[in-house]
């Protein structure tokens, strides 16, 4: 699904018009349903400040938005997230196993993945049970990892933190 196709899901998942949201984000009121409906439609493509912005204004991560990216273990929940909401992907439990059921299987790396989804099984259950509400598992889903309270996520410093790093200790790396 496209980033267009996911900021239109959200937006109207939220309740929100195209105006309104595209005013939450800066663009001038005359013209904030224009613009918002050329990224929903794909003929433009936000950049990253934009799509942090959107993300923002409709309380999710900015990887619920952005166009699926398999190559990183958090990219892919999302992309898994995704599938739930386009092809009713679950997930269960069976003979002690964490199983996903959807139309087609692919498998993914095993040890990361497996305990992502023990963390969206657990979510899944508390609300089967009712213990949390659909809109606390939303919560947890569209913003995952904020929210996921079974691992330690660690932070790794931006390009820009990491380039003025290595250009303050330069004289240090060096070798002779």
């Amino acid at each position: 699904m496209a980033i267009g196709e996911r900021i239109h899901f959200f937006r109207i998942m939220r309740g929100m018009t195209q105006k309104y949201l595209g005013m939450l984000v800066g663009f001038p009121e005359k013209s904030a349903d224009v613009r918002l409906a050329q990224y929903e439609t794909g003929s433009r493509k936000p950049k990253a400040d934009l799509t942090a912005a959107l993300a923002q204004a409709l309380g999710v991560a900015p990887q619920a938005l952005d166009i699926p990216d398999i190559d990183s273990y958090i990219g892919l929940m999302h992309t898994l997230f995704t599938l739930e909401d386009i092809y009713g992907l679950t997930v269960s439990e069976s003979d002690g196993e964490i199983c996903l059921k959807v139309s087609k299987d692919k498998n993914k790396d095993a040890a990361e993945l497996l305990k992502m989804l023990c963390a969206w099984k657990e979510q899944a259950d508390k609300l089967s049970v009712e213990e949390i509400s659909r809109e606390d598992y939303d919560q947890w889903r569209y913003n995952y990892p904020k929210f996921d309270t079974t691992q330690h996520w660690a932070k790794s410093p931006s390009d820009e933190l990491s380039n003025t790093l290595v250009e303050a200790f330069k004289d240090k790396l060096k070798t002779d």
